[in-house]
């Protein structure tokens, strides 16, 4: 297989000062567009007093104002579309859990774009036309199981629109009666089809799996390490949230060295959440994409929530577009306890390095007479035997809470619960918040 050709080397190994000009001349043509058509951005340009004839460089995008998700939600359900509905050919909406659902809407050429964009994602993690790629995602309102297809198809891929209705047991079936050979779902439904193997009596050897691609929730390295080893494929991260385009704004190429942006189609920025001013290059902020060809959902500025860092020295690959560094956990996740703040990637990380335990967990943050508690649960490692050798499991449980109370700088009660009890868990319930109001 060859990795080094790009679905399309014109855009994707385009020299940066071409990149640069295109990226003006589309982003001109945006703001014209959104200030005509979105009452949402004529208003916000004109109350920040914004001279679109003065912008003539991807700089002065920090004369312009943010777009957060709340705005989004407010302009339920039509009212951030710039077009005519006529003009709008798919409708989704993104998969929030809390306040109006955000609704995207796209036009014929959008969808031209977004399997451009999903076909560059798939050939650089390495599919081609000589893969069966199944999908197992959501085939509903939410966008992540049509990008991915409609990409796989334009690289000419076999597809397998298994979606998440699908049982585990049958999608394993299928997985090995029709050679799947790519897998694409989130990183914890992999998980779920590697611990469901024995059950459904298929040996890994009987399948024909050899890479898989992944989104939709942050997963770290050792969740990549678990993944890899239980289903003997190479991973690959994806990135794409909904109101921006969904899958096909960033992914890995086969190197693993940071997620490629396709920056012809989204300007890029990170930013202090807090100050929103702009931080230094290779320093964590939160993500902040503009799309530039978007005709139905344009968005200027938007504020993702997601945190990350950029890297703009040239790939080994030849793609020539800047690299974004895995998602690092969203703003949101930032979990206040006793008046210290940290974030759950935080535990992934200080549980990958100590050996009898897995980097799964939950937190359970409640009340007790007035006094907030937290309690972090903990999945041993599968070679441990559970609770044979209670002396070991209790020596653990102390080591864990150590180095968990010196990371975290809280002392949380820990408990080990028992192997693969946690690692299938909802994302929605990895974080448990029972404290009043």
């Amino acid at each position: 297989m060859n990795h080094a050709i790009p679905y399309n080397p014109k855009c994707e190994m385009m020299a940066r000062e071409e990149l640069q000009q295109l990226q003006i001349e589309r982003l001109q043509a945006t703001l014209n567009r959104v200030y005509r058509s979105v009452a949402f951005y004529r208003g916000a340009f004109d109350a920040h007093k914004v001279n679109l004839e003065r912008l003539k460089d991807v700089r002065a995008l920090r004369e312009l104002p943010f777009t957060t998700k709340e705005d989004l939600q407010k302009s339920y359900p039509y009212d951030m579309f710039a077009v005519p509905l006529r003009d709008i050919v798919r409708i989704h909406t993104t998969p929030g859990t809390t306040g109006q659902p955000i609704v995207v809407g796209y036009t014929q050429n959008d969808l031209r774009s977004w399997r451009e964009c999903a076909a560059r994602l798939l050939t650089a993690a390495g599919v081609t036309e000589h893969d069966v790629v199944q999908i197992a995602l959501h085939y509903s309102l939410f966008a992540d199981g049509f990008g991915f297809h409609q990409g796989a198809e334009r690289v000419g891929a076999s597809v397998i629109p298994a979606s998440l209705t699908t049982s585990v047991a049958k999608q394993i079936v299928v997985m090995r009666d029709f050679k799947t050979t790519v897998l694409i779902s989130t990183p914890s439904h992999a998980l779920t089809i590697a611990a469901s193997l024995d059950e459904v009596q298929v040996h890994r050897e009987r399948l024909h799996l050899r890479l898989g691609l992944f989104g939709g929730e942050r997963w770290g390295d050792p969740v990549r390490r678990q993944i890899e080893e239980q289903l003997q494929i190479v991973s690959t991260d994806t990135y794409g949230p909904t109101e921006v385009l969904g899958p096909g704004v960033a992914g890995e190429c086969h190197l693993h060295q940071g997620l490629h942006i396709n920056e012809d189609h989204f300007l890029v920025e990170v930013v202090d959440p807090k100050t929103l001013a702009p931080v230094e290059v290779g320093e964590e902020g939160e993500l902040v994409l503009t799309t530039i060809t978007k005709e139905g959902f344009p968005l200027i500025r938007y504020r993702t929530g997601d945190i990350t860092w950029i890297d703009p020295d040239p790939c080994p690959c030849g793609r020539t577009s800047i690299r974004m560094a895995r998602v690092l956990g969203r703003t949101d996740d930032l979990i206040l306890f006793h008046g210290v703040g940290f974030f759950p990637a935080q535990i992934e990380e200080t549980l990958a390095g100590l050996d009898g335990v897995s980097p799964y967990f939950q937190i359970v943050l409640d009340q007790d007479r007035g006094i907030e508690t937290i309690e972090i649960r903990v999945e041993i490692a599968d070679q441990i035997p559970f609770l044979d050798e209670v002396k070991t499991i209790e020596t653990l449980r102390l080591q864990a809470a150590k180095r968990l109370k010196a990371v975290l700088d809280v002392e949380p009660k820990v408990t080990l619960v028992e192997p693969k009890s946690l690692r299938t868990l909802d994302p929605a319930t990895r974080v448990l918040d029972k404290r009043p109001g």
